[in-house]
């Protein structure tokens, strides 16, 4: 098992980020890269298309040019939703808080530009989604990258395909289900102590609940899911940014100065380096909007439309929802709100996967395995460092009133350390905990501490809203929570879609149900089980995913291009 973890963690190293040997520690990911790159390319190969036929895509959406009697199995407004789901959701709440948190508010800049870019690419896989999509035996259809791969680039490309449907659908039972639902659970758990498993059990009957009633029942579920909570979640921020109104202006210039000046993230943490921000900036809105991912053209491939370019253009409103408008709107109240730069009272488990441990050496004679006990005076320790999210955490305390001191210590119950990465010099140990016990100095033992930590993805979110709602609402902290909650079930329901055409395609319609089904033990499997490598086994599914997809785009970009000239061409004829 250990082997197999290495090599799961080694491979997602290799998909996701440059060889340190060649590029150095501070270099964008190597696939990341690409997706930045093919989308700076396809925005001009096709002219600036993103700004120029921005209207157009809403008069699409609208419905101005729907027909019926069209191919297809929901409209485009659903196919957007069903879209959106999948992408506004956790990633909008906690991922530009992880940005900011580790980037610095300058990270929200690159986020910008990557969703500029990100529309073109939306538009591309999208119109291709729709152009080679399959009509099935029972009166759907089928599209995505695995049929445009295929279809567009010729049989001997079909391995590429495939790789893409094995990849899918592990990656919709992985990041798109399990861990969504694994984040849920501990929001739940967290601010209202409710066991994980009893979340699970809720929000896998609510997930079976719709998937299993196939595309038209999804589309029709998250067309009215999504856009009330966007709504409700959006309609929040806007209230915090009125109330803060004069904080508008020097958040956005904070925000562009950091953008090429970077500071240190949260309390210094993070390197402050111009090549750190723009990292989190573009990885954060490429994973925020899906851009390249090829997960989107699956729904948007299920259009009614005779026009591959309406699917394409319809797409392409996606990230400019889900960055420029959702994730603008959280990180404004991030940082007007002065949340990401500032200890928060906070209930700390000590053995919880975001706490890690500094231990220092004194006696080098010791073995430094053997030291594995953090001992606190009067809420400090004295012998090394608790830290959360890699920050030192302020005074610890026994009681939620924040008036005792904790005076005892925390033993680790499983050390690991990498002594390769060490230098003899080293005076500290840096050691993770899969468990503690923590005992105060009358020899009892405590399940918490209280104290002063720094927050991160959806918990700082939740402290902005915190902060910003209290003049009005206090307990702002638990619309971020709800929105979490509709999030997840949404963003799970499009994922099980994505999953099911993938199988689909491998193993033909009879396999869909066992998949459904399937995906809903993972969902609750997800939400009671955290383990590391499932999360970095649901990232490497997920980089394959962008790679095969990217791949196939770059090579019928002559083919988008044609299609989106003819469309022009005849748009003239039309107007004239």
């Amino acid at each position: 098992m250990e082997a197999f973890e290495r090599f799961i963690f080694e491979l997602e190293r290799i998909v996701w980020n440059f060889p340190e040997t060649i590029f150095g520690q501070d270099s964008l990911p190597l696939l990341v890269m690409v997706i930045l790159g093919f989308g700076i390319f396809i925005t001009i190969r096709l002219g600036l298309i993103q700004i120029f036929q921005f209207k157009e895509a809403f008069k699409v959406l609208s419905g101005k040019y729907d027909d019926p009697d069209d191919k297809g199995d929901i409209n485009h407004f659903q196919a957007l939703s069903t879209a959106l789901s999948a992408t506004v959701g956790v990633g909008n709440i906690a991922g530009v808080a992880l940005a900011i948190h580790i980037g610095g508010p300058g990270a929200l800049f690159w986020m910008w530009v990557t969703a500029l870019f990100g529309m073109a690419v939306k538009y591309t896989e999208c119109t291709l989604g729709a152009h080679y999509r399959s009509e099935n035996e029972d009166g759907t259809v089928s599209g995505g990258p695995m049929y445009y791969i295929e279809r567009g680039l010729g049989a001997n490309w079909k391995w590429l395909a495939v790789l893409f449907a094995i990849s899918g659908s592990i990656c919709a039972l992985l990041t798109g289900n399990a861990i969504q639902a694994n984040t849920l659970a501990d929001v739940m758990n967290s601010e209202f102590n409710i066991p994980l498993y009893v979340t699970g059990l809720i929000t896998a009957t609510l997930v079976a609940a719709v998937i299993l009633g196939g595309i038209k029942r999804i589309g029709a579920v998250t067309a009215r899911l999504v856009p009330l909570m966007a709504i409700l979640y959006v309609l929040g921020g806007l209230i915090i940014l009125l109330l803060n109104f004069d904080q508008i202006i020097p958040g956005f210039a904070t925000i562009i100065t950091n953008a090429f000046r970077p500071e240190a993230g949260v309390l210094g943490v993070g390197s402050g380096a111009f090549i750190l921000t723009l990292s989190y900036g573009v990885q954060r809105g490429l994973f925020s909007n899906e851009a390249g991912q090829g997960s989107s053209p699956i729904a948007m491939a299920a259009t009614k439309t005779k026009e591959p370019v309406h699917a394409g253009l319809v797409g392409l409103i996606g990230p400019f929802i889900d960055t420029l408008v959702v994730c603008t709107i959280t990180g404004l109240v991030i940082v007007v709100t002065g949340a990401w730069d500032s200890y928060h009272k906070g209930t700390v488990n000590p053995s919880e996967g975001n706490i890690s441990y500094t231990i220092e050496i004194n006696d080098t004679e010791i073995d430094p395995l053997d030291q594995n006990v953090l001992v606190f005076e009067n809420g400090l320790p004295v012998n090394g460092q608790m830290l959360r999210f890699g920050i030192p955490v302020d005074t610890m305390f026994v009681d939620e009133n924040y008036s005792i001191p904790f005076n005892g210590e925390i033993q680790l119950l499983s050390v690991q350390t990498d002594l390769d990465e060490l230098s003899p010099e080293a005076l500290e140990l840096a050691f993770r905990s899969s468990g503690a016990v923590v005992t105060d100095e009358d020899g009892s033992v405590l399940d918490r501490l209280y104290g002063g930590v720094v927050e991160n993805v959806a918990s700082l979110t939740a402290v902005a809203f915190s902060i910003g709602l209290s003049p009005l609402l206090p307990g702002g902290q638990y619309l971020v929570t709800i929105a979490v909650f509709f999030f997840v079930i949404s963003t799970s329901i499009s994922w099980s879609y994505y999953g099911e055409r993938s199988i689909h395609y491998l193993l033909g319609q009879k396999s869909v149900f066992s998949y459904r089904m399937v995906f809903v033990l993972f969902h609750f499997l997800g939400a009671i089980v955290s383990v590391s490598v499932v999360w970095s086994f649901g990232d490497v599914m997920l980089g394959i995913m962008a790679l095969t997809n990217i791949i196939g785009l770059i090579v019928l970009s002559k083919i988008i291009y044609n299609i989106t000239q003819k469309y022009r061409k005849e748009q003239k004829e039309n107007q004239a």
